[in-house]
This record gives structure tokens, C-alpha cells and sequence, in this order.
């Protein structure tokens, strides 16, 4: 799988990764490094629901690395830090880029979950006086929260950076499809595949919003302030239940599947966009990175390749 950086594309095969990005300049940087996951290191890692936890975690960490990795080619050459920035250098020396991250993922996800969690419940609360039906409540947090979540998709894509960002989220996606329908990796032919994919990151968000409803469903405690800690603890579980159906549909083809994956598909359309052919051209230099696809279509072709 992989995520649209920056003017760029990250892949990841197992513990391969790669980041290709187009400089100012118009070449294209390619970084590679083998990570490791804590499914590697310790077996309740790999537990269903519990890995997908990890999944998660993981992937918010690395995305964000990623991410600062790509937007480094773009900084202004004559950029004097400033007087805090100094402040905070003197303190935390070269670890203060990590220390940022840091925060900057801790106030994010924050955020998400004050935006997405925390204000849909306590809005749906206020109507506990005309609406006592605790389920048809739930409910209707559930759609709060996934309005709110459209609403902010759409906003960030009106953004002229994040179209561009959604362009290259539609190269990986595109990319992908043609290597798993067998195809050699080139322009021409990456162009003719279809910008969505049942595995992409926008349908797990999605599938966490709709899981979320049927989970807080079982929260049947009078405190108040219970039922809102509990909704902060189970986002993990969530989560983890969420990630399995992500998982589930990206092996799967029955019908059952395909139609509980349409909504996150059709999702998507939003956080995608044609690219053009030199985003095509970085895509397969981040596949390049991590994976050998010729020898893949080669064996393939010649049925070599196990079930």
C-alpha cells in the first residue's frame, strides 16, 4: 500500500519503504529504509483487532515522517527560523524536529477526536430531553459525526495544495490497480486504471465512523461522564475492528464485500484526482523502490505465484 505525499508517492511492501518526491528542480528523489513493526517483534501484536491498533498508530507516525520528509524539498532557502524556534533549538538540539512531530501528531489527533468524537456527543446528548431513546441518539451522533467528516473532506479539497496532494493520492491508487491487474508500470498504461481502491485509508476512516455507531451502541452506563470516557477509550477498538474489515476487503470479491466497500470507495472520489503523467512517472519510482514488479508480472504470467 502506500500514501500521496507532498509532489510525491509513498510505498510500502512489508518492511520496504519508499518515498519518491519531484523536487523544485524536476527530478525525482527516491529514499528507501527498511522499517520495522511491533507485529514483528511480539506475537499479541498480530492478534486480530489488536494489530490493526498497531496498524494504526504506525501508520499516523510514519505518515506524518513522510510527510515532513516531502514538504523539506519545498522550504524556503532564505527562511530564518525565529526567536522561539532558536528558544526551542537551544533546548532540544537535533532532536528538535522529532519533539515537533511529536506534538504536532499529539494536538492532532487531539483535534480529531474533539471534532469528530467528543462534539457529536455532547450534541446529541442536548436532545435527551425530547429524544430518551438512548439507540436512536447513538444514531444519530453517528450521522453527526459522519457529516462532519464529509464536510471537512470537502473543505480541504477546495485547497489548491491538497488538489494536488489528492492528484498524486490518485496516482498510487491508479498505479496499484494496473501492477495487480498485470500490467507493466508505465504511464500509458497506468492512466486506463481506475483512481479508487477498496484499500485505501479514506475507506478506513469511513468504515471507523459507521463501526463507532454499532459499538457505542453497547455503552450503557448513566454517568455522563463514563459514556464519554468510554467513547475516547473504544476509538482504538474501533479501530482495530475497522482495519480488519479493511483487510478483509482487500482480499475479498463477493458481493457481500464489494457492497459494504462501496461507500468508502465512492468516498473517495473526493479525496482523488487525475494526476498527469509525471505523477504517474513518481508513483513507479516509489514502487520501484520496494518492489521488483517486473519479475512479479513476469512470474505472474507464468502462473508461479502461490494463492
Amino acid at each position: 500500500g502506500g500514501q500521496a505525499v507532498i509532489e510525491g508517492v509513498m510505498m510500502r511492501n512489508g518492511k520496504q519503504c519508499a518515498v519518491a518526491v519531484r523536487k523544485p528542480d524536476g527530478e525525482i528523489e527516491v529514499k528507501k529504509e527498511t522499517v520495522t513493526s511491533l507485529r514483528d517483534r511480539y506475537a499479541i501484536a498480530r492478534v486480530p483487532v489488536i494489530r490493526g491498533i498497531v496498524s494504526f498508530v504506525e501508520s499516523l507516525s510514519s505518515g506524518m515522517k513522510t510527510l515532513d520528509y516531502s514538504a523539506s524539498f519545498y522550504e524556503e532557502e532564505d527562511y530564518e527560523p525565529g526567536k522561539v524556534e532558536q528558544f526551542f533549538t537551544k533546548i532540544f538540539g537535533d532532536k528538535l524536529e522529532s519533539v515537533l512531530m511529536g506534538i504536532t501528531m499529539v494536538i492532532s489527533v487531539i483535534l480529531a477526536l474533539g471534532i469528530f468524537m467528543v462534539l457529536p456527543f455532547f450534541l446529541t446528548n442536548l436532545m435527551k430531553g425530547f429524544l430518551p431513546s438512548y439507540s436512536i441518539r447513538t444514531l444519530i451522533e453517528g450521522i453527526i459525526r459522519v457529516a462532519l467528516f464529509l464536510i471537512y473532506i470537502w473543505l480541504i479539497s477546495k485547497m489548491e495544495d491538497i488538489k494536488r496532494v489528492f492528484m498524486y493520492h490518485g496516482a498510487e491508487h491508479k498505479t496499484i490497480n494496473c501492477l495487480e491487474h498485470g500490467e507493466d508500470l508505465t504511464p500509458e498504461n497506468i492512466k486506463k486504471y481506475s483512481r479508487l481502491h477498496k484499500r485505501c485509508g479514506t475507506s478506513f476512516l469511513l468504515i471507523v465512523m459507521i463501526v463507532s455507531i454499532v459499538v457505542f451502541m453497547f455503552i450503557r452506563v448513566d454517568s455522563l461522564v463514563w459514556k464519554f470516557v468510554l467513547r475516547i477509550l473504544l476509538v482504538p477498538v474501533v479501530a482495530g475492528i475497522s482495519y480488519e474489515f479493511i483487510r478483509l476487503a482487500g482480499r475479498s470479491d463477493s458481493k457481500i464485500v464489494n457492497t459494504l466497500s462501496k461507500p468508502g470507495l465512492y468516498l473517495q472520489y473526493f479525496t482523488t484526482r487525475e494526476p498527469d503523467e509525471e505523477m504517474m512517472e513518481v508513483a513507479i519510482k516509489a514502487v520501484e523502490g520496494v518492489f521488483d514488479w517486473r519479475e512479479y508480472l513476469r512470474a505472474m504470467h507464468n502462473g508461479e505465484l502461490e494463492d
